[in-house]
C-alpha cells in the first residue's frame, strides 16, 4: 500500500490534458464566430451580426475532444461566450439561478419556467401581503387607549420611534435584497447569505416560529371579535359576575375559551385550504380580505368627521381644538388587567410598557420578502412595495393620532375600548367585520410565508432534520405547510397565549436586527461584489436600525429578550454541531479577511519582540515510508504538532511534495491537498494544507523553505519524522534527502524539530508521568525549554516534571553553574530541577565541537541574558532538535 500522498503509476500527461483543455486554433469554430462582429470603435461595444442558440428541444450533443458540448455558437474553452459577454437576454434563452450557491456552483439548471408557474408583481406580492400583516387588531381596539394613556405628544413620538425602526429595516432589507438574485426564504436568505448559515438558520427558525404562532394569535383574535360582535353564535357560554371584586350590576357573557377553540380550529383549517390552493388562489382571496379593511379605515375617518358633541356617545367631542389640548400630555396610570384605570390596580403604564404593546402594528414588512420566490422581480419588487406599505401605514397611524386626540375625552378614550367602533359611520359593524377581515389576512399571510421560509432553510440542505420539509423549485412547500398549520393549531388549542405574545415580538426584531446587521456588514467591508441597485442606504442608518431593535426588545421585556436570544443561541450551537457547513461568501468570512490583511500588514516585516513570539510550526508530512491508504500524514506527527502550540492556540503549516511536472498534476495536487486538509480537521489541528509538485523532493522543499508564509507569519520551525527506515532497508537515497533539508533548513534560518521513535509519542488521552529530560549542551536548550514548557499546557503531559541536564568540566565549580542555571530558569518563569553532569575537558570539547554553531533566533532572546562565564558559554538554542520518545 502507498503510504505517499500522490498516486503512484504512469500519467500521460499530454492525453490527459487535452482531455480538460483545447487551446485556440485559427479555424476554432469560437474565433470564425468572433470574425463575424463588426469592427467598433473603441468608445463603442462591438455589434453581433447574428447569434444562433439552439432551443433546448432541439439542442444536439456531439463527443468530441472536449467531451458533450451544445449546439451554442459562441464557445470558449467549453464555457458559452454568451454567457460571458451578458447576452442571454439578445438570445432570447431563459436562465434560472440555483436556490442556493452550492446547488449551482457545479452544473448550472438551465430551462424555462413550467408554464403553471404564477409570478407576482410589486402590488400583490409585496405591498398587499405587507399592508394586510401591518393593518391589525391594535389599531381597531388599542390605538385610541393609546392616544389616552400616552397623549398625543408622545403618541407620535411613539409612532416614529417604531415605525423608524421597521423604515430603517426596510431600507436595510431593499439594499441586500437588490444585490443580486434574491431566492425563496426572504430574510433567511439574506441573512445567511450575509451573516453566514449557522446566523441565518437560528433567525430563520426564530422567525418561522413567530409567524406560525403569530398565525394563531390573529385566528384568535378574529374569533374574539366575531363572538363579542355576535355573542348567539357561541356554543358554549361563560358570565362574568365580579369586576374588581365588585359584583356587577349586570352579568357580563364572555367569549368561552371552547369556542375560541372550537371556531379558530375551524378557520386554521379553512386558511389551510386556501394557502394549498397556491399563489393563485391567496391573489383571488387576498383583496377580499383587503378591501373591506380598508372600507373600514374610511368609515371611521367619515365618522370623525361627522361626529359632535356626545354624538354618537357621551365624551365623543368632535373634532375639538380643546380636547386636543387636553389630550397633548401624558397620564400615565394605573389600570386592571382589562386596561380601565384603577387606582388600585397592579398593571402600570408607561412609554416602555407602551412601545412593546404598540409595536406588533408596525411589524409585517417581511411579508413580501417571505414569498421572494413568487416575485417576477425581487430588486424592484421588495424595496418598493416594502417601503411603500411602511409609509403608508405609518403616515396612517400619525394622522390617526392627530385625529383620535381631538375626538374624544381623555376617560372617553381610556374606557371605550371599541372606540373606532362607536364612531364608525354609517354603522359599528363595519369596523368588527375590519377587524375579522384584518386579522384573518394578516393569519392568511402567516400560513402562507412561514412554510415558504421553512422549505427555503430545508433546500439549503444545512440541517438533516429538516430534509422532509424540501420542495423542487415552482412547487407549493405542502408538507411545511401542513406543519406550520398544526403549530397554529396546538397554538389555538393552548388558547391563552399571554407568556407567548412578548416572544414572538422578539422574533420579528431579532429578524430585523439580523436584517440591519447585515446590511451594516456588507456596506461596511464594502467587497467587491458589494453593488446593490438600491443606493438610499448607508451603513450608519443600518447599524443604528440594529441598534433600535436591539433597545426595543430589552424595552419590551428584558427577560423575554434574554429567553429569545437563548433560543437563537441554542438553535445556532445545535446548527455548528450537527450541520453541515456551507461557504457562501458571507459577510463574517470578507470581515476575518480584512482583519487579516490589516494584521498582517500592521506586522510589518520588522522582527518579531521576543514577548510576541509564537510557534508557527511547518509540518513535513511526506513520509519516508509506507502509510495506510487515505492517510496523507502519519497521525502522531499532527498530534505532535498540536503539543507544540500553547492550548491548542497557533497556526500550523502542513506540507507536503509530489514528484512530477506541475501541468500534469495540478489535479492530483488539488485531491492530496483536500485530503490532507480533511484530515488536519479530523485530527483538530490549527492549520492549513499546502501541496507542492516539483521534479524532486530537495527542489520542492527548498521552494517551500523560501515561499511559504508571508510577512511575519512565516514557518520558524521545520518539523519531520526521523527516517528509521532507511537503515532496515539499506536506503542511501534517503540519508542524502533527509540531510539536504537539514542544511537548507539552516541556511533558511529555520529550526528544525526532528522527532524520532514516533509510532510511540503518546495521543492526547494517554496520561503520562514521569519526567521530561532535557540535555542541555553547549549553545543548546532553549527551544527545548520552550517545547517541554508548551508540553506541560497538554492535558496528558501536565502530570510531567522537567529534567535540565547541564555539562561541565571536571575542574570547573559544578555548584556554581547549577545556581547559574536556576537563577536564570527563574527569571524565565520556568520550573526544573537541574542535574550538572561533570566531564572531562577534552571530551566536553568534542562534544561541543560536534554541534555545527548557528545564529541565534530572536523567538528566544531573552535567553542571551544570561552573560558569559567560566561555566556557561551564552547560552542560546540549537537549531536542529532530535526529540526520542
Amino acid at each position: 500500500m502507498n503510504a505517499h500522498i500522490n498516486v503512484a503509476g504512469d500519467h500521460q500527461g499530454g492525453d490527459q490534458l487535452n482531455n480538460n483543455y483545447r487551446p485556440v486554433v485559427p479555424n476554432d469554430r469560437a474565433v470564425l464566430e468572433m470574425s463575424n462582429m463588426d469592427p467598433a470603435s473603441s468608445s463603442s461595444p462591438p455589434i453581433l451580426k447574428s447569434i444562433k442558440v439552439a432551443s433546448q428541444k432541439h439542442m444536439e450533443v456531439n463527443m468530441g475532444v472536449n467531451g458533450p458540448k451544445s449546439e451554442h455558437k459562441l464557445e470558449l474553452f467549453g464555457i458559452s461566450l454568451v454567457n460571458i459577454l451578458g447576452l442571454k437576454s439578445m438570445t432570447g434563452e431563459i436562465f434560472q439561478s440555483p436556490s442556493s450557491p452550492r446547488e449551482g456552483e457545479d452544473v448550472p439548471n438551465y430551462g424555462r419556467p413550467h408554464p403553471n408557474d404564477i409570478k407576482l408583481g410589486t402590488m400583490m406580492g409585496v405591498f398587499v401581503p405587507c399592508l394586510q400583516n401591518i393593518m391589525g387588531i391594535i389599531y381597531y381596539i388599542r390605538f385610541t387607549w393609546i392616544v389616552g394613556m400616552a397623549g398625543i405628544g408622545e403618541s407620535l413620538l411613539l409612532v416614529a420611534f417604531c415605525g423608524l425602526c421597521t423604515f430603517l429595516t426596510a431600507i436595510s432589507l431593499s439594499a441586500i435584497a437588490t444585490n443580486g438574485a434574491m431566492k425563496g426564504g426572504g430574510p433567511y436568505y439574506l441573512i445567511g447569505r450575509a451573516l453566514g448559515p449557522e446566523v441565518g438558520v437560528s433567525i430563520g427558525l426564530c422567525f418561522f416560529l413567530g409567524n406560525a404562532v403569530a398565525g394563531s394569535l390573529y385566528v384568535l383574535g378574529a374569533v374574539e371579535t366575531f363572538l363579542k360582535a355576535v355573542p348567539a353564535a357561541g356554543i358554549f357560554r361563560e358570565t362574568v359576575t365580579k369586576v374588581n371584586g365588585t359584583t356587577a350590576a349586570e352579568p357580563i357573557e364572555t367569549p368561552s375559551s371552547h369556542d375560541l377553540q372550537i371556531y379558530g380550529i375551524v378557520i386554521t383549517i379553512l386558511l389551510c385550504f386556501i394557502v394549498f390552493g397556491g399563489v393563485k388562489m391567496i391573489n383571488r382571496v387576498a383583496p377580499a380580505f383587503l378591501i373591506p379593511v380598508l372600507f373600514s379605515v374610511f368609515c371611521i375617518f367619515v365618522g370623525t368627521f361627522s361626529a359632535h358633541k356626545d354624538y354618537p356617545a357621551t365624551g365623543i367631542t368632535g373634532l375639538s381644538l380643546e380636547s386636543f389640548r387636553e389630550n397633548w400630555s401624558s397620564d400615565y396610570q394605573f389600570t386592571n388587567n382589562a386596561g380601565i384605570p384603577d387606582p388600585e390596580g397592579k398593571v402600570y403604564w408607561n412609554f416602555n410598557a407602551l412601545v412593546g404593546l404598540f409595536f406588533p402594528a408596525v411589524t409585517g414588512i417581511m411579508a413580501g420578502s417571505n414569498r421572494s420566490a413568487s416575485l417576477k422581480d425581487t430588486q424592484r419588487s421588495i424595496p418598493v412595495g416594502t417601503l411603500a406599505a411602511s409609509l403608508t401605514t405609518t403616515l396612517l397611524y400619525i394622522i390617526s393620532v392627530l385625529f383620535f386626540g381631538a375626538l374624544a375625552t381623555r376617560d372617553k378614550l381610556l374606557t371605550d375600548r371599541m372606540l373606532t367602533a362607536t364612531v364608525a359611520w354609517p354603522f359599528p359593524a363595519i369596523v368588527y367585520l375590519g377587524i375579522i377581515l384584518s386579522t384573518l389576512g394578516a393569519a392568511l399571510q402567516s400560513l402562507t410565508g412561514a412554510p415558504r421560509l421553512l422549505a427555503a432553510i430545508s433546500n439549503d440542505d444545512i440541517l438533516p432534520i429538516l430534509n422532509y420539509f424540501k420542495v423542487a423549485d415552482g412547487d407549493e412547500p405542502h408538507v411545511a405547510t401542513l406543519f406550520t398549520a398544526f403549530l397554529c393549531i396546538c397554538c389555538v388549542i393552548i388558547g391563552n397565549l399571554d407568556l407567548i405574545t412578548p416572544t414572538i415580538t422578539m422574533f420579528f426584531l431579532l429578524c430585523y436586527a439580523g436584517v440591519n446587521l447585515s446590511c451594516f456588514l456588507l456596506d461596511l467591508l464594502d467587497a467587491p461584489s458589494w453593488r446593490p441597485r438600491w443606493k438610499f442606504h448607508h451603513w450608519s442608518l443600518s447599524l443604528l436600525g440594529a441598534s433600535m431593535c436591539i433597545l426595543i426588545m430589552f424595552l419590551i421585556s428584558w427577560s423575554f429578550t434574554i429567553v429569545s436570544l437563548a433560543l437563537a443561541s441554542l438553535i445556532y450551537k445545535y446548527v455548528s454541531i450537527k450541520g453541515k457547513a456551507g461557504d457562501w461568501g458571507d459577510g463574517f468570512k470578507s470581515a476575518y479577511f480584512q482583519l487579516a490583511l490589516r494584521s498582517l500588514r500592521s506586522l510589518g516585516a520588522s522582527q518579531v519582540h521576543p514577548k510576541n513570539w509564537y510557534p508557527i510550526p511547518l509540518i513535513y508530512c511526506r513520509p519516508w515510508g509506507k502509510l495506510p491508504e487515505n492517510v496523507p500524514c502519519h497521525p502522531k506527527l499532527a498530534d505532535f504538532a498540536n503539543c507544540m502550540k500553547k492550548k491548542g492556540r497557533g497556526m500550523s503549516i502542513f506540507v507536503s511534495i509530489l514528484d512530477g511536472d506541475y501541468l500534469e498534476r495540478v489535479e492530483d495536487a488539488k485531491t492530496a491537498c483536500k485530503q490532507l486538509a480533511t484530515y488536519i480537521d479530523y485530527k483538530s489541528c490549527e492549520g492549513v494544507a499546502e501541496i507542492v509538485v516539483a521534479p524532486s523532493m530537495t527542489e520542492g522543499f527548498r521552494g517551500i523553505v523560501q515561499t511559504m508564509g508571508l510577512g511575519n507569519l512565516k514557518p520558524n520551525i521545520v518539523v519531520m519524522r526521523y527516517p528509521e527506515i532507511w537503515r532496515r532497508e539499506n536506503l542511501t537515497e534517503i540519508p542524502a534527502n533527509f540531510v539536504g533539508i537539514i542544511n537548507d533548513c539552516i541556511v533558511a534560518n529555520k529550526a528544525v524539530v526532528i522527532v524520532k521513535g514516533l509510532d510511540e509519542w503518546p495521543n492526547e488521552y494517554q496520561k503520562q508521568f514521569g519526567t521530561i529530560d532535557l540535555y542541555w549542551i553547549v549553545r543548546d536548550g532553549g527551544l527545548m525549554l520552550l517545547l517541554s514548557q508548551l508540553l506541560l499546557t497538554k492535558a496528558s503531559f501536565e502530570s510531567c516534571k522537567i529534567q535540565v541536564f547541564c555539562i561541565a568540566e571536571e575542574d570547573s565549580d559544578s555548584e556554581a553553574l547549577k545556581t547559574d542555571v536556576k537563577k536564570f530558569l527563574y527569571d524565565l518563569r520556568m520550573q526544573a530541577e537541574v542535574i550538572v553532569i561533570t566531564m572531562k575537558s577534552e571530551r566536553a570539547e568534542a562534544v561541543a565541537c560536534k554541534r555545527i554553531p548557528k545564529r541565534r533566533s530572536n523567538s528566544l532572546h531573552e535567553l542571551s541574558s544570561l552573560p558569559r562565564t567560566k561555566h556557561i558559554q551564552r547560552l542560546g538554542w540549537f537549531p536542529v532538535l532530535v526529540i526520542s520518545t
